[in-house]
């Protein structure tokens, strides 16, 4: 006679329901005062964090993986998962368990990933934190800058080589781009970067127009002077629609979008001068 399989406990049904929608994020949940990892998501963060792996029976056919930490620790123990190149979404109670009747209301609050983050933490005030969106279309690539930290957004579009040039001045911490181009992004730019691929249908003229017209509250792209560029402002929606997906809601500072124009030294002028001003205005204070 076959024994049956202990029913899940709600708290891992809830857990096993919000992971779903999460299959490629480190899951930290929060019950009580701790966040907990269960099962692969554990593992990863006992090894990364140096915290203790142990074994609970939560309820399924086999007991699961578990590690935890302080809530309160949250900050130090992010900027470690991040800064190993994983993204972490970050899930916390809704409700207040005091005031509820059985399972907490839970739910993502964040998802951070190494191009996303804006937690002090996890930046170096001595340089931008770059999110890149490149898109490939035949023989052009049009390309976005992001650093939502600061609100600079940046459009570009040229040829493999200029692309290659902007990739290596700008060093994005995460780059996005077409799923289906996994292949020819790493034979043409290789590994040196952290990439995340998206869905084709994301990439698209209309699509990307309405998400900043939308964004930027106007009636026209004309104002920005990128309006010329379309592969690049598909590069930029693509960055409006991961920010959107990745539960950054706050981005009111993100005002304007410049146009870097095809040069060979302007743009790394640019930043050469910003870095020049941050050393002046340090040696200043």
């Amino acid at each position: 006679m076959s024994k049956t399989k202990p029913a899940e406990t709600p708290l891992m049904q809830q857990h096993k329901a919000i992971k779903a929608k999460y299959p490629d994020a480190v899951l930290l949940f929060r019950v009580g005062d701790f966040y907990e990892t269960f099962g692969p998501d554990a593992i990863i963060a006992s090894q990364v964090l140096g915290i203790t792996l142990t074994r609970r029976n939560n309820g399924g056919a086999s007991d699961s993986e578990l590690a935890g930490f302080p809530h309160h620790a949250l900050d130090t123990y992010l900027h470690k998962l991040v800064k190993a190149g994983y993204r972490v979404a970050i899930c916390d109670q809704l409700e207040d368990p005091k005031t509820v009747k059985g399972i907490v209301k839970r739910g993502v609050t964040e998802m951070v990933t190494p191009g996303t983050a804006t937690n002090d933490k996890l930046l170096d005030f001595n340089s931008n934190n770059f999110l890149a969106a490149v898109h490939i279309q035949n023989d052009r690539y049009g390309l976005s800058f992001l650093d939502i930290s600061t609100g600079e957004f940046l459009i570009a579009e040229g040829d493999r080589e200029y692309a290659d040039k902007l990739l290596m001045g700008f060093k994005p911490a995460e780059v996005i781009f077409q799923r289906h181009h996994q292949r020819r992004f790493k034979e043409e730019f290789g590994s040196r970067f952290y990439t995340y691929t998206l869905d084709e249908w994301i990439f698209s003229r209309q699509y990307a127009e309405e998400s900043l017209l939308k964004h930027f509250d106007t009636h026209s792209l004309k104002g920005f002077g990128i309006e010329g560029s379309d592969q690049g402002v598909v590069a930029a929606g693509a960055i409006l629609h991961y920010l959107k997906e990745t539960e950054h809601p706050n981005l009111q500072h993100i005002t304007s979008i410049q146009h870097l124009v095809q040069t060979d030294h302007l743009w790394m002028d640019r930043f050469t001068i910003r870095n020049l001003e941050l050393i002046h205005k340090s040696s200043e204070g």
